[in-house]
């Protein structure tokens, strides 16, 4: 098939049963087309791929995205998301029960540990600290708020707390030994500071090489290093 005309040279059974040329039934012409036709649902389709600019959240893409495709695709055309997008889409808005859940199972638990209501509080409240460092960090990378920055603010609920415990157990057992309560916490933040700058460092420094990731997907990996780094970094 050196030529196309060869092609039209072809023969082919005719109703009567007569072999004839092809080029006697078909006509030959030239198109442009994909190399290969994709196909979404058995609908015929084509791929398109983006990322966000920076300073925008991948959930305000998506709906920037869903409000050209209304507006401009023309009647028998639809849009679908797949992978990342389409989890995120399905997703939703979760983390606004997911964290709050979070906090509370945290909480719940810490208050069955010491048989108190009142401790668990003095806990729970290095988690906004926290969390605002976080932002900042965030922010001030030129990041955006998805779901992997929103998975760092559940890590750090956890890891707040933990730094936490350390003092107040401590200060608990002061206090339960006879010491009163201020000073038994004082002395807490005193003893207790090394174990904690240790525990704090140790974290900060494992993270370092999310935070200068590079290669395949190095975005994800700077989003979440960047959430618990700056989160840790200010408790």
């Amino acid at each position: 098939r050196d030529e196309p005309d060869d092609i039209l040279r072809l023969r082919t059974r005719s109703a009567r049963g007569t072999s004839v040329p092809l080029g006697s039934v078909v006509e030959l012409k030239r198109t442009a087309g994909p190399d290969r036709i994709v196909r979404f649902n058995l609908f015929p389709a084509a791929d398109l791929n983006g990322n966000t600019m920076q300073g925008y959240s991948t959930g305000q893409s998506l709906t920037t995205m869903e409000q050209l495709a209304d507006e401009n695709l023309p009647p028998g055309f639809g849009y679908a998301w797949t992978e990342i997008a389409y989890q995120e889409r399905q997703a939703g808005n979760t983390i606004v029960f997911l964290f709050p859940l979070a906090v509370l199972f945290v909480f719940l638990t810490l208050a069955a540990q010491y048989e108190s209501w009142v401790l668990p509080l003095a806990i729970i409240l290095i988690v906004p600290l926290c969390l605002l460092f976080s932002i900042i960090g965030i922010w001030f990378r030129g990041m955006d708020n998805n779901i992997l920055t929103q998975i760092g603010f559940i890590v750090l609920v956890g890891l707040a707390c933990k730094n936490a415990i350390l003092i107040v157990e401590f200060a608990k057992a002061e206090e339960d030994a006879g010491k009163d309560r201020f000073q038994a916490a004082v002395d807490a933040c005193r003893l207790r500071l090394r174990p904690i700058l240790m525990t704090a460092f140790s974290f900060i420094l494992g993270v370092i090489p999310l935070l200068i990731a590079t290669g395949a997907g190095f975005e994800m990996r700077r989003v979440l290093g960047t959430a618990v780094f700056s989160g840790m970094l200010g408790v």
